[in-house]
């Protein structure tokens, strides 16, 4: 009743005022249902509470509070977010309101952080709820009627902080108001989330700039930086419109609303693959919702109306109060923050042999305290940095900063010095090939170099393997542990032996024969396919035999020599075939190795032969390496074509050469009306060209030939020449 009767005068009051005597009068009231406080001058109260009565508003002096207790925290406990907070009024009837909303105003982890009021019972006159997703604690009255300030006070100071992490970071600032809307401490600035679905971005700018907030102008919000966005995106209460817009030029965004109206958005927050002006018509800023996958609180472009329904249609929007012309300096909100306290950076040191190292670590806040176990233990200093004494052996150190449950490990590591304690110096090998060194450490690794001084390293570990050696060369091993060496580099010799040289035989055996195979090298031991040791064998069979020949040593190199052993047939004769001058010589079985000839000096591959002399032949066949012969005699029968009987000694008779080999043979002659002029057998072998002793004249003679019986009968003529 207080409240609104001085409502009811303060009204009246305004009424009979001359409006010029107005701008100099203050006043204050109170409005619950909005929680809003203003200051202002009665003249402009009074016209905004006619035009609209329900944002009428406290003006004058609103509540003070004021909190201290900027603090570090420790990982796994509980800290109460301030040492001292006070709550004050000017105007001695404010005694208390309904509700105070304490947020996690940056630095906010959902899902992690959390701050509560641990002991409700010892404050039987407030209530608390917790909101995680906008990060906030709200302490109000049970019963709806307001809560003495000091009552708030002592649960103020009772609220604490934790983090469920084994591992947290960073800073957490508390913001701590008498209103509703969450509040930014960095900057001043209210935020206020208005859930109005439906609504248009245009209908959405012209609320928010109705809106005052205990005396600070509203406007839809200009989010120019990462912590109002995630103050005013991520933690709050719904998606809705924000003041960017780019409806001047497509593709540059500027904030249309409040202090930055006019201004680049030079600070976004776009979502992936945002914006996009799918439609073409897409022209302003939207806190995206809740649903939409991408970035938590981040910014989609939407056309002026937004969608009907559905994850792209606008739930509300997002009002920011601060920062305007002429806005009051207002008291209504303090904060505080903690730092949690963790080691952030250590640097481990080694040092070759022993000695002293300087370790370092860095931390967020509080100091650096050195000890030698992971807990208790002795504090040996504090500081970013820490000076060992002389050491021996590797020895980790401990660090923490502050907060003894949450130590980090450094290390001082001491290398020793490491010596090559043994290689298979010198590597050999027979013939040119791949190579394998190796040599070990006395602790650490191997580098492998290519020359004594100097040059890139090869190669490390215990073994190098060299490709494709083909001469002798060094190559050098140097023990290494962990960049500590003594600098000394041992030489690894490797020397190629060059293997026995020998050449595959393919050898010719003649059937029934035996033959001596050679390893040709001497000096050499030997170890044949046969078993046996000896520089020569003999063998008596076809097939593939194997000699190893191995030089002594120390090359010990051994080269495999194959004689491929080839059994080769002694030809025979079936039959020899003679048709005119053209001979054919048959064997029992051919083979490409056999030679063929009719005069025992001139042999040939082939078994035909063409222009036999006449008269008894023999052929002859060999085996070309001479393995064996055989030879057969045939007879050539041939008739002269002509003969000149003028006794000059050549050509005077005319015979058929070979005649007297076959005693049944006989040869007639007639001239060329078909008389009998003479026959011819092994006995009367010629014809001289005389009938009844008187010379014949020049002229063609025919014959007959008969060998015997079993052959045809062979028929021709030639010419007599006088």
């Amino acid at each position: 009743m207080r409240i609104f009767n001085f409502l009811k005068l303060s009204l009246a009051f305004l009424l009979l005022v001359p409006m010029a005597e107005c701008s100099a009068i203050s006043f204050y009231a109170i409005k619950k249902n909005t929680a809003i406080i203003s200051k202002g001058s009665i003249k402009s109260s009074r016209l905004n509470f006619i035009t609209n009565p329900h944002s009428l508003s406290i003006i004058d002096n609103a509540p003070q509070i004021i909190a201290t207790g900027n603090q570090s925290y420790c990982p796994g406990t509980s800290l109460r977010i301030v040492t001292d907070v006070s709550i004050t009024n000017s105007d001695i009837t404010d005694t208390g309101t309904e509700a105070i909303y304490i947020q996690i105003s940056s630095g906010y982890v959902n899902g992690q952080d959390l701050i509560q009021l641990p002991n409700p019972t010892l404050h039987p006159t407030i209530i608390s709820s917790w909101d995680a997703p906008s990060g906030k604690l709200k302490l109000s009255s049970p019963t709806g009627a307001d809560v003495l300030y000091s009552d708030f006070v002592n649960a103020i100071k009772d609220v604490e902080f934790s983090n469920s992490s084994t591992s947290p970071s960073g800073i957490r600032n508390f913001s701590i108001t008498i209103g509703q809307a969450n509040y930014l401490p960095r900057n001043g600035h209210f935020y206020e989330y208005v859930y109005s679905p439906g609504i248009s971005w245009t209908a959405a700018k012209l609320a928010a700039e109705t809106k005052i907030y205990y005396g600070l102008k509203g406007y839809l919000a200009t989010l120019t930086a990462a912590d109002e966005a995630q103050l005013a995106g991520a933690q709050a209460a719904g998606n809705g419109w924000i003041g960017g817009s780019d409806i001047e030029t497509e593709g540059v965004w500027k904030w249309i609303t409040g202090p930055e109206a006019g201004t680049v958005m030079s600070y976004t927050n776009w979502n992936t693959g945002e914006p996009n002006n799918s439609n073409g018509i897409e022209h302003y800023a939207h806190v995206k919702a809740p649903g939409v996958s991408g970035i938590p609180g981040s910014w989609n472009d939407l056309q002026l109306n937004g969608d009907s329904t559905g994850d792209y249609q606008s739930k509300g929007y997002i009002i920011e109060y601060g920062g305007m012309p002429g806005d009051p300096i207002l008291e209504i909100a303090t904060s505080t923050s903690i730092t949690i306290l963790q080691i952030t950076g250590t640097t481990s040191v080694s040092r070759c042999d022993s000695g002293i190292v300087t370790l370092q670590a860095t931390a967020s806040g509080g100091t650096v305290n050195w000890y030698d176990t992971t807990s208790g233990g002795t504090l040996l200093a504090t500081g970013n940095t820490y000076t060992t004494p002389f050491l021996t052996a590797t020895t980790t150190y401990y660090v923490d900063a502050g907060c003894t449950t949450s130590r980090i490990a450094v290390a001082a590591t001491i290398n020793t010095i490491p010596t090559i304690t043994a290689t298979n110096s010198p590597v050999s090998r027979c013939g040119a090939g791949a190579v394998t060194l190796e040599a070990t450490a006395s602790t650490g690794n191997i580098n492998w170099y290519s020359s004594l001084t100097g040059s890139t390293n090869i190669g490390t570990g215990t073994s190098l393997t060299v490709p494709n050696v083909t001469q002798n060369t060094t190559y050098y091993a140097e023990a290494i542990n962990n960049g500590c060496t003594n600098g000394n580099r041992i030489a690894v010799e490797i020397i190629i032996y060059v293997p026995p040289v020998v050449t595959d035989q393919e050898i010719i055996l003649c059937k029934s024969g035996s033959l001596i195979l050679d390893a040709q090298i001497p000096n050499m031991t030997y170890l044949w396919s046969t078993g046996e040791t000896t520089a020569t064998i003999t063998v008596s069979a076809s097939g593939i035999y194997t000699v190893d020949v191995t030089s002594p040593t120390p090359e010990n190199c051994t080269s495999r020599k194959k004689f491929t052993v080839v059994e080769h047939l002694i030809p025979e004769i079936d039959r020899i075939d003679v048709n005119g001058t053209t001979v054919v010589v048959y064997l029992k079985k051919s083979e490409d190795y056999f030679e063929y000839s009719v005069d025992g000096i001139n042999y040939q591959s082939s078994n035909v032969f063409f222009n036999v002399s006449s008269g008894l032949q023999t052929a002859h066949v060999r085996e070309a390496n001479f393995c064996g012969t055989d030879s057969k005699t045939f007879v050539v029968l041939i008739a002269p074509k002509f003969f000149t009987p003028n006794n000059d000694s050549q050509n005077d008779l005319w015979e058929v050469k070979g005649l007297i080999n076959y005693p049944g043979a006989e040869v007639t002659i007639f001239d060329r009306y078909g008389k009998l002029i003479t026959k011819l057998n092994a006995i009367n072998q010629s014809w001289d060209g005389t009938f009844n002793k008187n010379l014949l004249p020049a002229s063609d003679y025919w014959y007959i030939l008969k060998i015997d019986n079993t052959r045809p009968l062979i028929k021709g003529h030639f010419s007599l020449k006088r």
